[in-house]
């Protein structure tokens, strides 16, 4: 059968149709050397660390079913909580 299909069809697109390449772009874009990604990920700096919690379930749960953010949100939690009880707040 010589008739092209829906999943043997090349669609051709013209490279002078392509959006502008802006600094902007090229600021979020990921770095590959050849197929390998080099840059990625979060931002060299960053402020935050990684870690293994152990939290009740219902917490846990509670905080997720909030959508997504809900890790900023528990963090926000927390930071609101030290301002309450931290040491030096407190006598």
């Amino acid at each position: 059968m010589s008739a092209k299909t829906a999943a043997t069809k090349n669609t051709w697109v013209d490279p002078d149709d392509a959006p502008e390449s802006t600094d902007a772009w090229f600021e979020t874009a990921d770095l590959h050397k050849g197929t390998k990604p080099v840059r990625r990920g979060r931002p060299a700096g960053s402020t935050k660390a990684s870690t293994t919690l152990r939290f009740d379930v219902d917490i846990l749960e509670a905080f997720k079913s909030t959508g997504k953010g809900w890790q900023t949100r528990m963090n926000n939690a927390l930071r609101d909580w030290l301002k309450n009880h931290s040491p030096s707040t407190n006598p």
